[in-house]
């Protein structure tokens, strides 16, 4: 699994990377300052301040965070699963027993739904009940009148959130950011690296197949 580990060290190096600017910008739940690199001012499109034709054209602030959160999510539980199940090189080669078997990960999705739909309808149910919570909140957003914490799904019934300190909870959310968006950009280099030959040059002098 060299390959998913050096995307993912490679891909640490830009999201880590200093920030080139510090913007001071409110949402309908708080002022916050956050550090981000946006030489076009992309990410200010949907907040009035920059130039907008139509009344809601681009999406505001609240929505840009809230899907990339998500994503990160989603891209850190997939990285992980390739390393987790992938055999040889650094993959820890895991299985659950009596599951399917199948060595090549752009794959085993397929096969999983194929030979196990049960198992395979449960986690989509799962799925749709997680996305329904942040669906509801997809207008405000957008619009930036939302008073829901981007990323926050309000899942917390064992109380964790609460033991920590305010610097705790803003240094793991920092955290998941940052990381998340180290593993976007790994499962593209992954994705790429399979359907198109010889667009990850790197991965192509390691010897990675």
């Amino acid at each position: 699994m060299k390959i998913a580990v050096l995307a993912s060290l490679l891909a640490t190096a830009a999201a880590f990377a200093p920030a080139q600017q510090r913007v001071a910008h409110s949402t309908a739940l708080a002022s916050t300052s956050e550090d981000y690199w946006d030489p076009l001012g992309l990410y200010t499109l949907g907040n009035g301040e920059a130039f907008d034709t139509f009344p809601n054209m681009f999406p505001n602030e609240q929505f840009l965070s809230e899907a990339e959160r998500k994503h990160g999510r989603m891209a850190m539980l997939g990285w992980t699963g390739i390393w987790a199940t992938t055999e040889g090189g650094l993959g820890l080669g895991l299985h659950f027993p009596g599951f399917p078997v199948e060595p090549d990960w752009t794959k085993a999705l397929g096969v999983f739904a194929a030979e196990e739909p049960a198992w395979f309808g449960g986690i989509l149910a799962f799925i749709m009940i997680a996305e329904g919570e942040g669906v509801g909140h997809t207008g405000d957003n957008f619009r930036g009148k939302s008073t829901k914490t981007p990323g926050d799904m309000g899942f917390d019934y064992l109380g964790l959130k609460k033991k920590l300190s305010a610097e705790k909870q803003a240094h793991y959310l920092e955290s998941e950011l940052k990381n998340g968006r180290a593993a976007m950009i790994a499962m593209a280099s992954l994705f790429s690296f399979k359907a198109v030959e010889g667009s990850v040059p790197l991965m192509e002098l390691i010897g990675a197949n």
